[in-house]
């Protein structure tokens, strides 16, 4: 494994070396997702990686709230 490999913001799989988009916010945060579908879901559509069964942050029992 390379040293610069990232876990994606949004799906969580790991973002290798050379590949995938890099997102600089105003706010100095950096933000990696691993395609474009990622990317969308987060920025555009503003979904929850904890909803949806494709990702690893996928919750299965549903979200519990305090």
């Amino acid at each position: 494994m390379s040293l610069l490999v990232k876990p994606c913001s949004f799906c969580g799989r790991p973002v290798a070396k050379g590949s995938g988009t890099m997102l600089a916010k105003n706010d100095g945060s950096v933000l990696w997702f691993c395609s474009a579908k990622c990317k969308k879901n987060f920025l555009e559509l503003k979904r929850d990686p904890r909803k949806l069964k494709w990702t690893e942050k996928y919750v299965k029992g549903g979200i519990r709230r305090k």
